[in-house]
This record gives C-alpha cells, sequence and structure tokens, in this order.
C-alpha cells in the first residue's frame, strides 16, 4: 500500500516536471531570431571583381598561408565566433578577409594577424562591423 503510493507520487512528479520543460522549451523556439538578410552581401560577392571562396588557389604557398592566418585567428580565445570564422582568401600570394566581426577592435586584430603572416602589403580588408543585436 505505502510503496503504490510513492510510486503514484514519482509519477506525479515526473509529469510535472515533463510538462514544465515542454513549456520552455516552447518559450523558447517562439523567441526565435528573424530570419538573416544576407543578400547586398551575395550579390556583391557575385561581381567579378571580388574574390569568393572557390576562387582559393590550390597552390601549396596559397594553401599554407591561410592555414597559418587561420590557425593565428583560431588560437586567440579573445576573439568571437564570427572572427574566427572570417574568410580568409589567398590568391597568388594576396589575402582577402571577408566576413562579420562583432567591433572595430575586432576587426583590427584580424587585420593584424594576417599583416603579420603575410606582409603589410597582401591583406586586403572587407570585413564588416556586426555589432551583437
Amino acid at each position: 500500500m505505502r510503496i503504490g503510493k510513492i510510486i503514484r507520487a514519482g509519477l506525479l512528479v515526473g509529469s510535472l516536471l515533463g510538462a514544465g520543460a515542454l513549456v520552455i522549451a516552447q518559450e523558447q523556439t517562439s523567441q526565435a531570431p528573424p530570419p538573416a538578410d544576407n543578400s547586398k552581401v551575395n550579390q556583391r560577392d557575385r561581381s567579378a571583381n571580388e574574390p569568393t571562396a572557390d576562387q582559393q588557389k590550390n597552390t601549396r604557398s596559397d594553401r599554407d598561408l591561410t592555414q597559418q592566418i587561420r590557425r593565428a585567428l583560431m588560437s586567440d580565445k579573445s576573439l568571437s565566433t564570427y572572427a574566427h570564422n572570417v574568410k580568409i582568401i589567398t590568391q597568388n600570394g594576396q589575402v582577402t578577409l571577408k566576413g562579420p566581426v562583432r567591433s572595430d577592435e575586432e576587426k583590427r586584430a584580424v587585420e593584424a594577424k594576417a599583416n603579420e603572416i603575410a606582409g603589410n602589403d597582401k591583406v586586403t580588408s572587407e570585413l564588416d562591423i556586426k555589432p551583437k543585436s
């Protein structure tokens, strides 16, 4: 008899916890951020004069340069995920950086790392600042 009451109480508590988790999950999904609109960036990148990731050269020196810059960015834990994921496009030793970063300070940090590795006159920055909304 007593065991039956304990089991019923356990089932009741479990049901309440499950219902609470469901309510929280529904609240979180109803507050989804607005969809991203990067159509202007996509139009810019379609221009024949704009380097894109698919134009990355496959020469050993260009791949190594891109890899060294990526490692430098990834090893800096003070940078945001945005900065860690900027596009690095290397063509014949010329590096183009593209994508959003969180601040002007972060933009300068990414550019400085690329300049240090590739050389000051070898980096073109097309980084955009996108602060947290």
